[in-house]
Parts: C-alpha cells; sequence; structure tokens
C-alpha cells in the first residue's frame, strides 16, 4: 500500500468550550479531490486552517509522507498553497506585483506565467493598477491567479469559488481537475455544487454541532 501525501490521526478540536470535532482519522492519496463538507459552525474553515499549520488549538496526529509533519516542516510549507477566506494580497502593489511577490516567497511556482494567469482569471488590462483601486472581486481573483501559477502538490481551497461568476467557476473546476490529473492533491470546502462530483471524495463534519444546534 502506498503513502498517503497526507494523512489525520484522532483529530480533536474545539471552540468557545463546544467540540468541533474529534476523534476524526483520514488519509489523503495524491491526485485526490476531497471536499469537507457540513453544516456552519461545523469546523470546516477550522479544519482547514489546522491542516494549513494556521492553528495551533487542537490535538491528534498530522503525516506528510508518511513523517510527523513537526519533523519536516519546511517540506510541508514548500509543498502547500493555501487560498482563504482572505484575498491575501498587497493593497499598495498591483496585481503583477503581487504575483512575483508570491512567486518569490514560494519555490514551487512559475513566474513566467503571471501575463497568463491573470488573463485567465480576467483581469487583463488590470496588470498595472493598484489592488487598492479593484473591486473586492477583482482582488480576489488576483488571488485566485496564484493556482495557475503553482506547483505545489497539496492545494487547501477555502470556499474558492465566492464571488466568482459561472464561466470563472468552470474554469476553477477544471483547473482543479487537471490538479489532481497530474497528480496533485485539493482540499476543499464549497457550498457550490461541483460539476466535477463524480471525482470528488468528501469529508463530512457536523454530526457534533448538529447535536447541539437541537439542544
Amino acid at each position: 500500500m502506498s503513502t498517503p501525501l497526507l494523512e489525520a490521526k484522532d483529530l480533536f478540536c474545539e471552540r468557545d468550550e463546544r467540540v468541533l470535532f474529534e476523534g476524526l482519522s483520514f488519509a489523503i492519496a495524491p491526485g485526490e479531490i476531497v471536499q469537507v463538507e457540513g453544516p456552519n459552525g461545523s469546523g470546516k474553515t477550522t479544519l482547514l486552517r489546522l491542516l494549513s499549520g494556521l492553528s495551533c488549538a487542537w490535538e491528534g496526529d498530522l503525516f506528510w509522507r508518511g513523517e510527523p509533519i513537526a519533523s519536516v516542516r519546511d517540506d510541508f510549507f514548500n509543498s502547500l498553497l493555501y487560498f482563504g477566506h482572505q484575498a491575501g494580497i498587497k493593497a499598495v502593489l498591483t496585481p503583477e506585483e503581487n504575483l512575483r511577490w508570491y512567486s518569490a516567497l514560494h519555490p514551487l511556482t512559475d513566474p513566467d506565467g503571471i501575463s497568463d494567469a491573470l488573463y485567465e482569471v480576467g483581469l487583463y488590462g488590470y496588470e498595472d493598477v493598484p489592488c487598492h483601486s479593484l473591486s473586492a472581486g477583482q482582488n480576489r481573483r488576483v488571488s485566485l491567479a496564484r493556482l495557475y501559477l503553482s506547483q505545489a502538490p497539496l492545494w487547501i481551497l477555502d470556499e474558492p469559488f465566492t464571488a466568482i461568476d459561472k464561466r470563472g467557476v468552470a474554469k476553477q473546476e477544471a483547473l482543479i481537475a487537471s490538479h489532481a490529473e497530474r497528480g496533485g492533491t485539493v482540499i476543499l470546502t464549497t457550498h457550490h455544487e461541483l460539476g466535477i462530483d463524480e471525482r470528488v471524495r468528501k469529508i463530512t463534519l457536523g454530526a457534533l454541532a448538529e447535536e447541539a444546534a437541537s439542544d
């Protein structure tokens, strides 16, 4: 049996004295697309932030390519693209400058593809406009352009389709599917009904949240 790319064992997390999940275990192989689903408040974003190393308030074990993440932190973070609720860009920089800055910090990116990436997300002609002059949706698309540059094997995407039109959603779905076909792994949350649903494995949270809501 091959070694999972990412494995979690007996994860436990609580917030405001309420248990979000406990005993949560799963293994994710290269080439998989995994959707984390559940009702609001069930811990979807919390789990993605935990897996991305952005939260310390949890218990359990995480493994990257069979090794405890704590012992291979540099390799793990160099192999990760995280897309969160915030755009994660600098408002004083232009879209092109933001992507060059991102590429300089992340070794598994293709800086030669920045112009093509901006074209793919519908920002052709806005390359040199400071991001503080762009709309919230356009700033989000600057952040999404990172997916076209990234060669990281693991993508963790929290609601990547927010504020994106139908054409943009279809392109992002195709990009996610292509990444998986090349052996990449994608973990995501979304309220959108995926057009690639037949390829997606699901991890469902929320039993504890639903019980709490019914009390």
